[in-house]
């Protein structure tokens, strides 16, 4: 009769770092923070990228708030109180870019010189209700596309600051979607 080799017992999570080795990388670099030797992420490239966010999420901030004010017409209460909800939303968005700069150990660019050319989006008026909408609603299509390519270059190099994106661009999507059945509603598709 053969013996068979005895085996070897397997680690309980074969794909988890030993605690030892967990503890020990913790403790090693703690000035970095939530940064760690497994962010794979080019930290500049997505503090940049963030801050180009940033400044696009102040400019809409700026442009929302302005329609808010400016609204006017049979229609205007209530678009002028979607704009303010839409202003306040973009207000959360920038609050939480501007966070996660601060853990990559970035600064988060407030200064508002040079702000409208950093914004993805730009800062139109509008002249009455139906181009407020479509000018915020194309500001939100921008948005939308910009955060879906940074989700894509960022990918599984930074799970964070991934999904903090994807929540934000899930929330442009809902503003598009409002703001695309507003003209619909006011019969100004285009």
């Amino acid at each position: 009769m053969a013996k068979t080799p005895a085996k070897t017992k397997q680690p309980a999570h074969p794909f988890l770092t030993d605690i030892k080795t967990l503890r020990a990388r913790a403790r090693k670099h703690i000035e970095d923070g939530a940064i760690t030797a497994a962010y794979r992420a080019d930290r500049e490239t997505v503090i940049k990228l963030l801050n180009e966010a940033l400044a696009t999420e102040l400019v809409c901030i700026l442009r929302y708030r302005r329609h808010h004010f400016m609204a006017s017409g049979i229609n205007a209460d209530a678009v002028a109180a979607e704009f303010l909800v839409h202003a306040n939303e973009e207000q959360m968005h920038a609050d939480q870019i501007a966070a996660r700069i601060v853990q990559l150990k970035g600064e988060p660019d407030f200064n508002p010189e040079g702000l409208a050319t950093r914004s993805h989006a730009e800062y139109v008026e509008g002249e009455n209700l139906i181009d407020m909408i479509k000018e915020d609603l194309v500001a939100e299509r921008i948005a939308i596309e910009s955060y879906g390519e940074m989700i894509q270059y960022i990918g599984d190099k930074d799970i964070t600051t991934r999904r903090m994106l994807e929540g934000i661009l899930a929330m442009e999507e809902e503003h598009a979607d409002d703001l695309a059945s507003m003209l619909e509603e006011m019969g100004s598709k285009g």
